[in-house]
């Protein structure tokens, strides 16, 4: 497919294959650049280690209960625009979305609280939206009055009001560490979405200009971005990862390189030389962390990536989202890790500054189930077989440890008193967590054969029973 500028001259395929109805592809394993500082490989294993990330997708959007930000984009509006049904003026509608920090006043915000929720229910980092495609930042920005802070938002007096500050000086306190998601579009600023050019009031997700025609306005626009990124990376304390999204602003794609290279390069130097990038579905040196998107690779990858899936069905808040119980959360944090990788896991908060009850409510069954099987989550490392639809493992090498998770989907399953965990490498010992009961067991071609106590298997199934595999004394 063809997709024109303002002019009508044809232009590469739009990124649809990068971004599909809001929902980003990943890049493949054997794309990924190794870098070749020895303190971000010590800082990739550190990221490897910690499997559970807090994502949050915040902002005045959450107003209207709408996708964030795509909306606005005219060319995504066939997907993005199904909730929007009070009017069928697409440009009053933009002015009306444009407008929405000026009623955006979240007095019910409690960044310890929110903190205090993340690490009691096994968070370890913390990953939250800076600002969106749509360009509202959501720290005191010197770049734009679009802000949290702007005189327009009456959210601006308030004690929290400088919203990155004061959750990431929370979430570190309590041992968390952050990772800034900071999208490199900006559909709010006139050096992207610049008014009065050919492609007229039409918008993509693209500048509304072509930058090789006009190279003055695009430096503008790098200038603007790089200097955004270097307030939050220097102004905000430390931060572990920076979290690039919008995959289409690169270069060789419409003349949209933003040199991006040479601003992580300029905060490794002056500020943050631990700084990770994740500069997702670009691929090369500044991709150090996959980011698949509401999904789970197939196979294990055997390099960072984190899947960043949602509590609910949407990444922005909704007034009538569902969300997953803390037995699906478990079990997708399963998959995930057992395959190699993190989960991010993405809660929206209402636009009151609540958390949803529904969403707590998930997350503290998960976090009840940690606190029993966490250690055959947190710094493990993948493990063959890896991931079947009844069984995860993973193993930490250094305790010579095998973990072997049986997964029940759902209360009313009837588990098995004799059961085949399909290990077949030798085993010293075998020892049920929970009750840290040492099984007796025999070893056959097809894994270990394991009787469990009766009290295990009586009453509703839990959510795994989980057997720690000692593999040498």
């Amino acid at each position: 497919m063809l997709y024109f500028d303002s002019n009508q001259s044809p232009l590469p395929e739009q990124e649809e294959h990068i971004v599909e109805a809001g929902v980003h592809n990943f890049s493949k394993e054997d794309e990924w650049v190794k870098p070749e500082d020895p303190l971000l490989l010590e800082r990739l294993e550190w990221f490897k280690d910690q499997k559970l990330g807090l994502m949050m997708h915040w902002g005045p959007y959450s107003q209207l209960g709408l996708v964030e930000s795509w909306a606005l984009s005219d060319e995504d509006g066939d997907w993005s625009r199904d909730d929007v049904d009070w009017t069928d003026d697409m440009e009053d509608f933009k002015r009306e979305y444009f407008d929405l920090n000026k009623t955006f006043n979240p007095i019910r915000f409690q960044p310890e609280e929110w903190a205090q929720m993340a690490a009691d229910n096994g968070f370890k980092y913390f990953l939250f939206t800076t600002k969106h495609h749509d360009g509202f930042c959501m720290w005191d920005t010197k770049t734009t009055d679009y802000r949290i802070t702007g005189k327009d938002t009456p959210f601006h007096k308030h004690k929290y009001a400088d919203i990155c500050r004061v959750l990431f000086d929370a979430f570190r306190a309590k041992g968390i560490g952050i990772s800034a998601y900071f999208s490199k579009a900006d559909w709010h600023t006139p050096y992207y979405w610049a008014p009065g050019m050919e492609r007229g009031r039409h918008m993509w997700r693209g500048p509304s200009y072509d930058p090789h025609k006009y190279p003055w306005m695009w430096e503008k626009f790098v200038e603007f971005t790089h200097e955004q990124i270097m307030e939050l990376l220097t102004n905000y304390g430390r931060i572990e990862c920076l979290w690039l999204d919008a995959g289409w602003v690169r270069e060789g794609r419409h003349g949209q390189d933003i040199r991006l290279g040479e601003v992580v390069e300029r905060a490794r130097k002056s500020t943050q030389p631990w700084l990770l990038s994740a500069d997702r579905t670009v691929g090369g040196p500044y991709e150090n962390i996959v980011t698949p998107e509401q999904t789970i690779p197939e196979q294990p990858m055997n390099i960072p990536w984190e899947s960043c899936i949602t509590v609910g069905h949407s990444f922005a808040f909704g007034f009538d989202d569902q969300y997953k119980s803390g037995r699906q959360l478990a079990h997708i944090l399963l998959e995930v890790v057992s395959k190699g990788g993190n989960l991010a896991l993405n809660v929206g908060p209402q636009p009151d500054g609540r958390l949803p009850k529904g969403a707590i409510r998930g997350i503290q069954g998960l976090g009840e189930w940690l606190n029993t099987h966490g250690e055959g989550i947190y710094g493990t490392r993948i493990c063959a077989p890896y991931y079947t639809q009844e069984w995860a493992f993973t193993q930490k090498e250094d305790t010579h440890t095998v973990y072997a998770f049986r997964i029940y989907r759902n209360e009313s399953e009837t588990p098995e008193q004799q059961l085949i965990i399909p290990y077949v490498e030798k085993v010293e010992r075998v020892e049920l967590i929970g009750t840290n009961d040492v099984l007796s067991f025999q070893q056959t071609e097809e894994g270990l054969l394991v009787e469990l106590p009766r009290s295990a298997t009586s009453g509703e199934a839990p959510i795994t029973h989980t057997f720690r595999l000692i593999t040498k004394s």
